[in-house]
């Protein structure tokens, strides 16, 4: 999204919408990304998040702000990490990793829900100039979402993708790669910044775009 602002592919009402679209994800997605990772470890035994006031959909509760700006700025960013103790587990590494994976999957179903509205909104709404611009927002709302579910999947520390991956890693080769976290969590935000990230996340988005629009396509055409 970046280079696209930098080279003037978008227009300024598209840069404007994008931008308000980027603040209702970090104001009211990210917040059910976050409470999806508190809910799952809470229901799982793990009740840190809670004492901490993380089970909670209230934003300034979650909100990295460099991982906002990131989120304006590429389309993609994080939030603060849920506090997460496996001890609480009776499995720790598959506690770990559902509770990892629910953030992603609520990016996916808002997304998923999303795609409706757009659908039904081109299906039945006239056409004018407010009708364009709430689809460019759900649009680009659908897009962020996806974004940030398939940044979040990348298996590399700290995302969600690493805690995933560690369910299935022998022990030795988890604390192995967990003593370079720090280092890893560097280059990751350097990749980012340099934009190499941008066509791997934007191929496997779309891709997930076309599958989660499948239904919606069928029923409004």
């Amino acid at each position: 999204m970046l280079s696209g602002l930098l080279t003037g592919d978008y227009s300024f009402t598209q840069i404007v919408i994008y931008i308000l679209s980027s603040l209702i994800v970090i104001f009211l997605t990210l917040p059910f990304h976050e409470f999806a990772h508190a809910f799952v470890a809470d229901k799982l035994g793990d009740k840190t998040a809670r004492f901490q006031g993380r089970l909670t959909l209230n934003p300034f509760a979650h909100i990295d702000y460099f991982g906002a700006l990131a989120i304006i700025l590429f389309g993609f960013g994080w939030a603060k990490p849920v506090p997460v103790n496996p001890r609480f587990f009776k499995n720790a590494k598959g506690g770990m990793a559902l509770s990892a994976l629910a953030g992603p999957v609520m990016n996916i179903l808002l997304a998923f829900v999303t795609c409706f509205i757009l659908y039904a909104v081109g299906a039945f709404a006239e056409y004018n100039n407010f009708t364009i611009y709430v689809l460019m927002f759900l649009s680009f709302y659908i897009q962020i979402n996806v974004g940030l579910a398939v940044f979040n999947l990348i298996p590399l520390p700290p995302l969600d993708g690493w805690k995933v991956l560690s369910a299935f890693l022998p022990d030795r080769i988890y604390f192995k790669i967990l003593q370079y976290e720090r280092y890893i969590g560097f280059a990751l935000i350097l990749i980012v910044y340099l934009g190499i990230l941008d066509y791997p996340i934007d191929y496997v988005s779309s891709v997930i775009i076309e599958i989660i629009t499948f239904l919606p396509r069928i029923i409004f055409g």
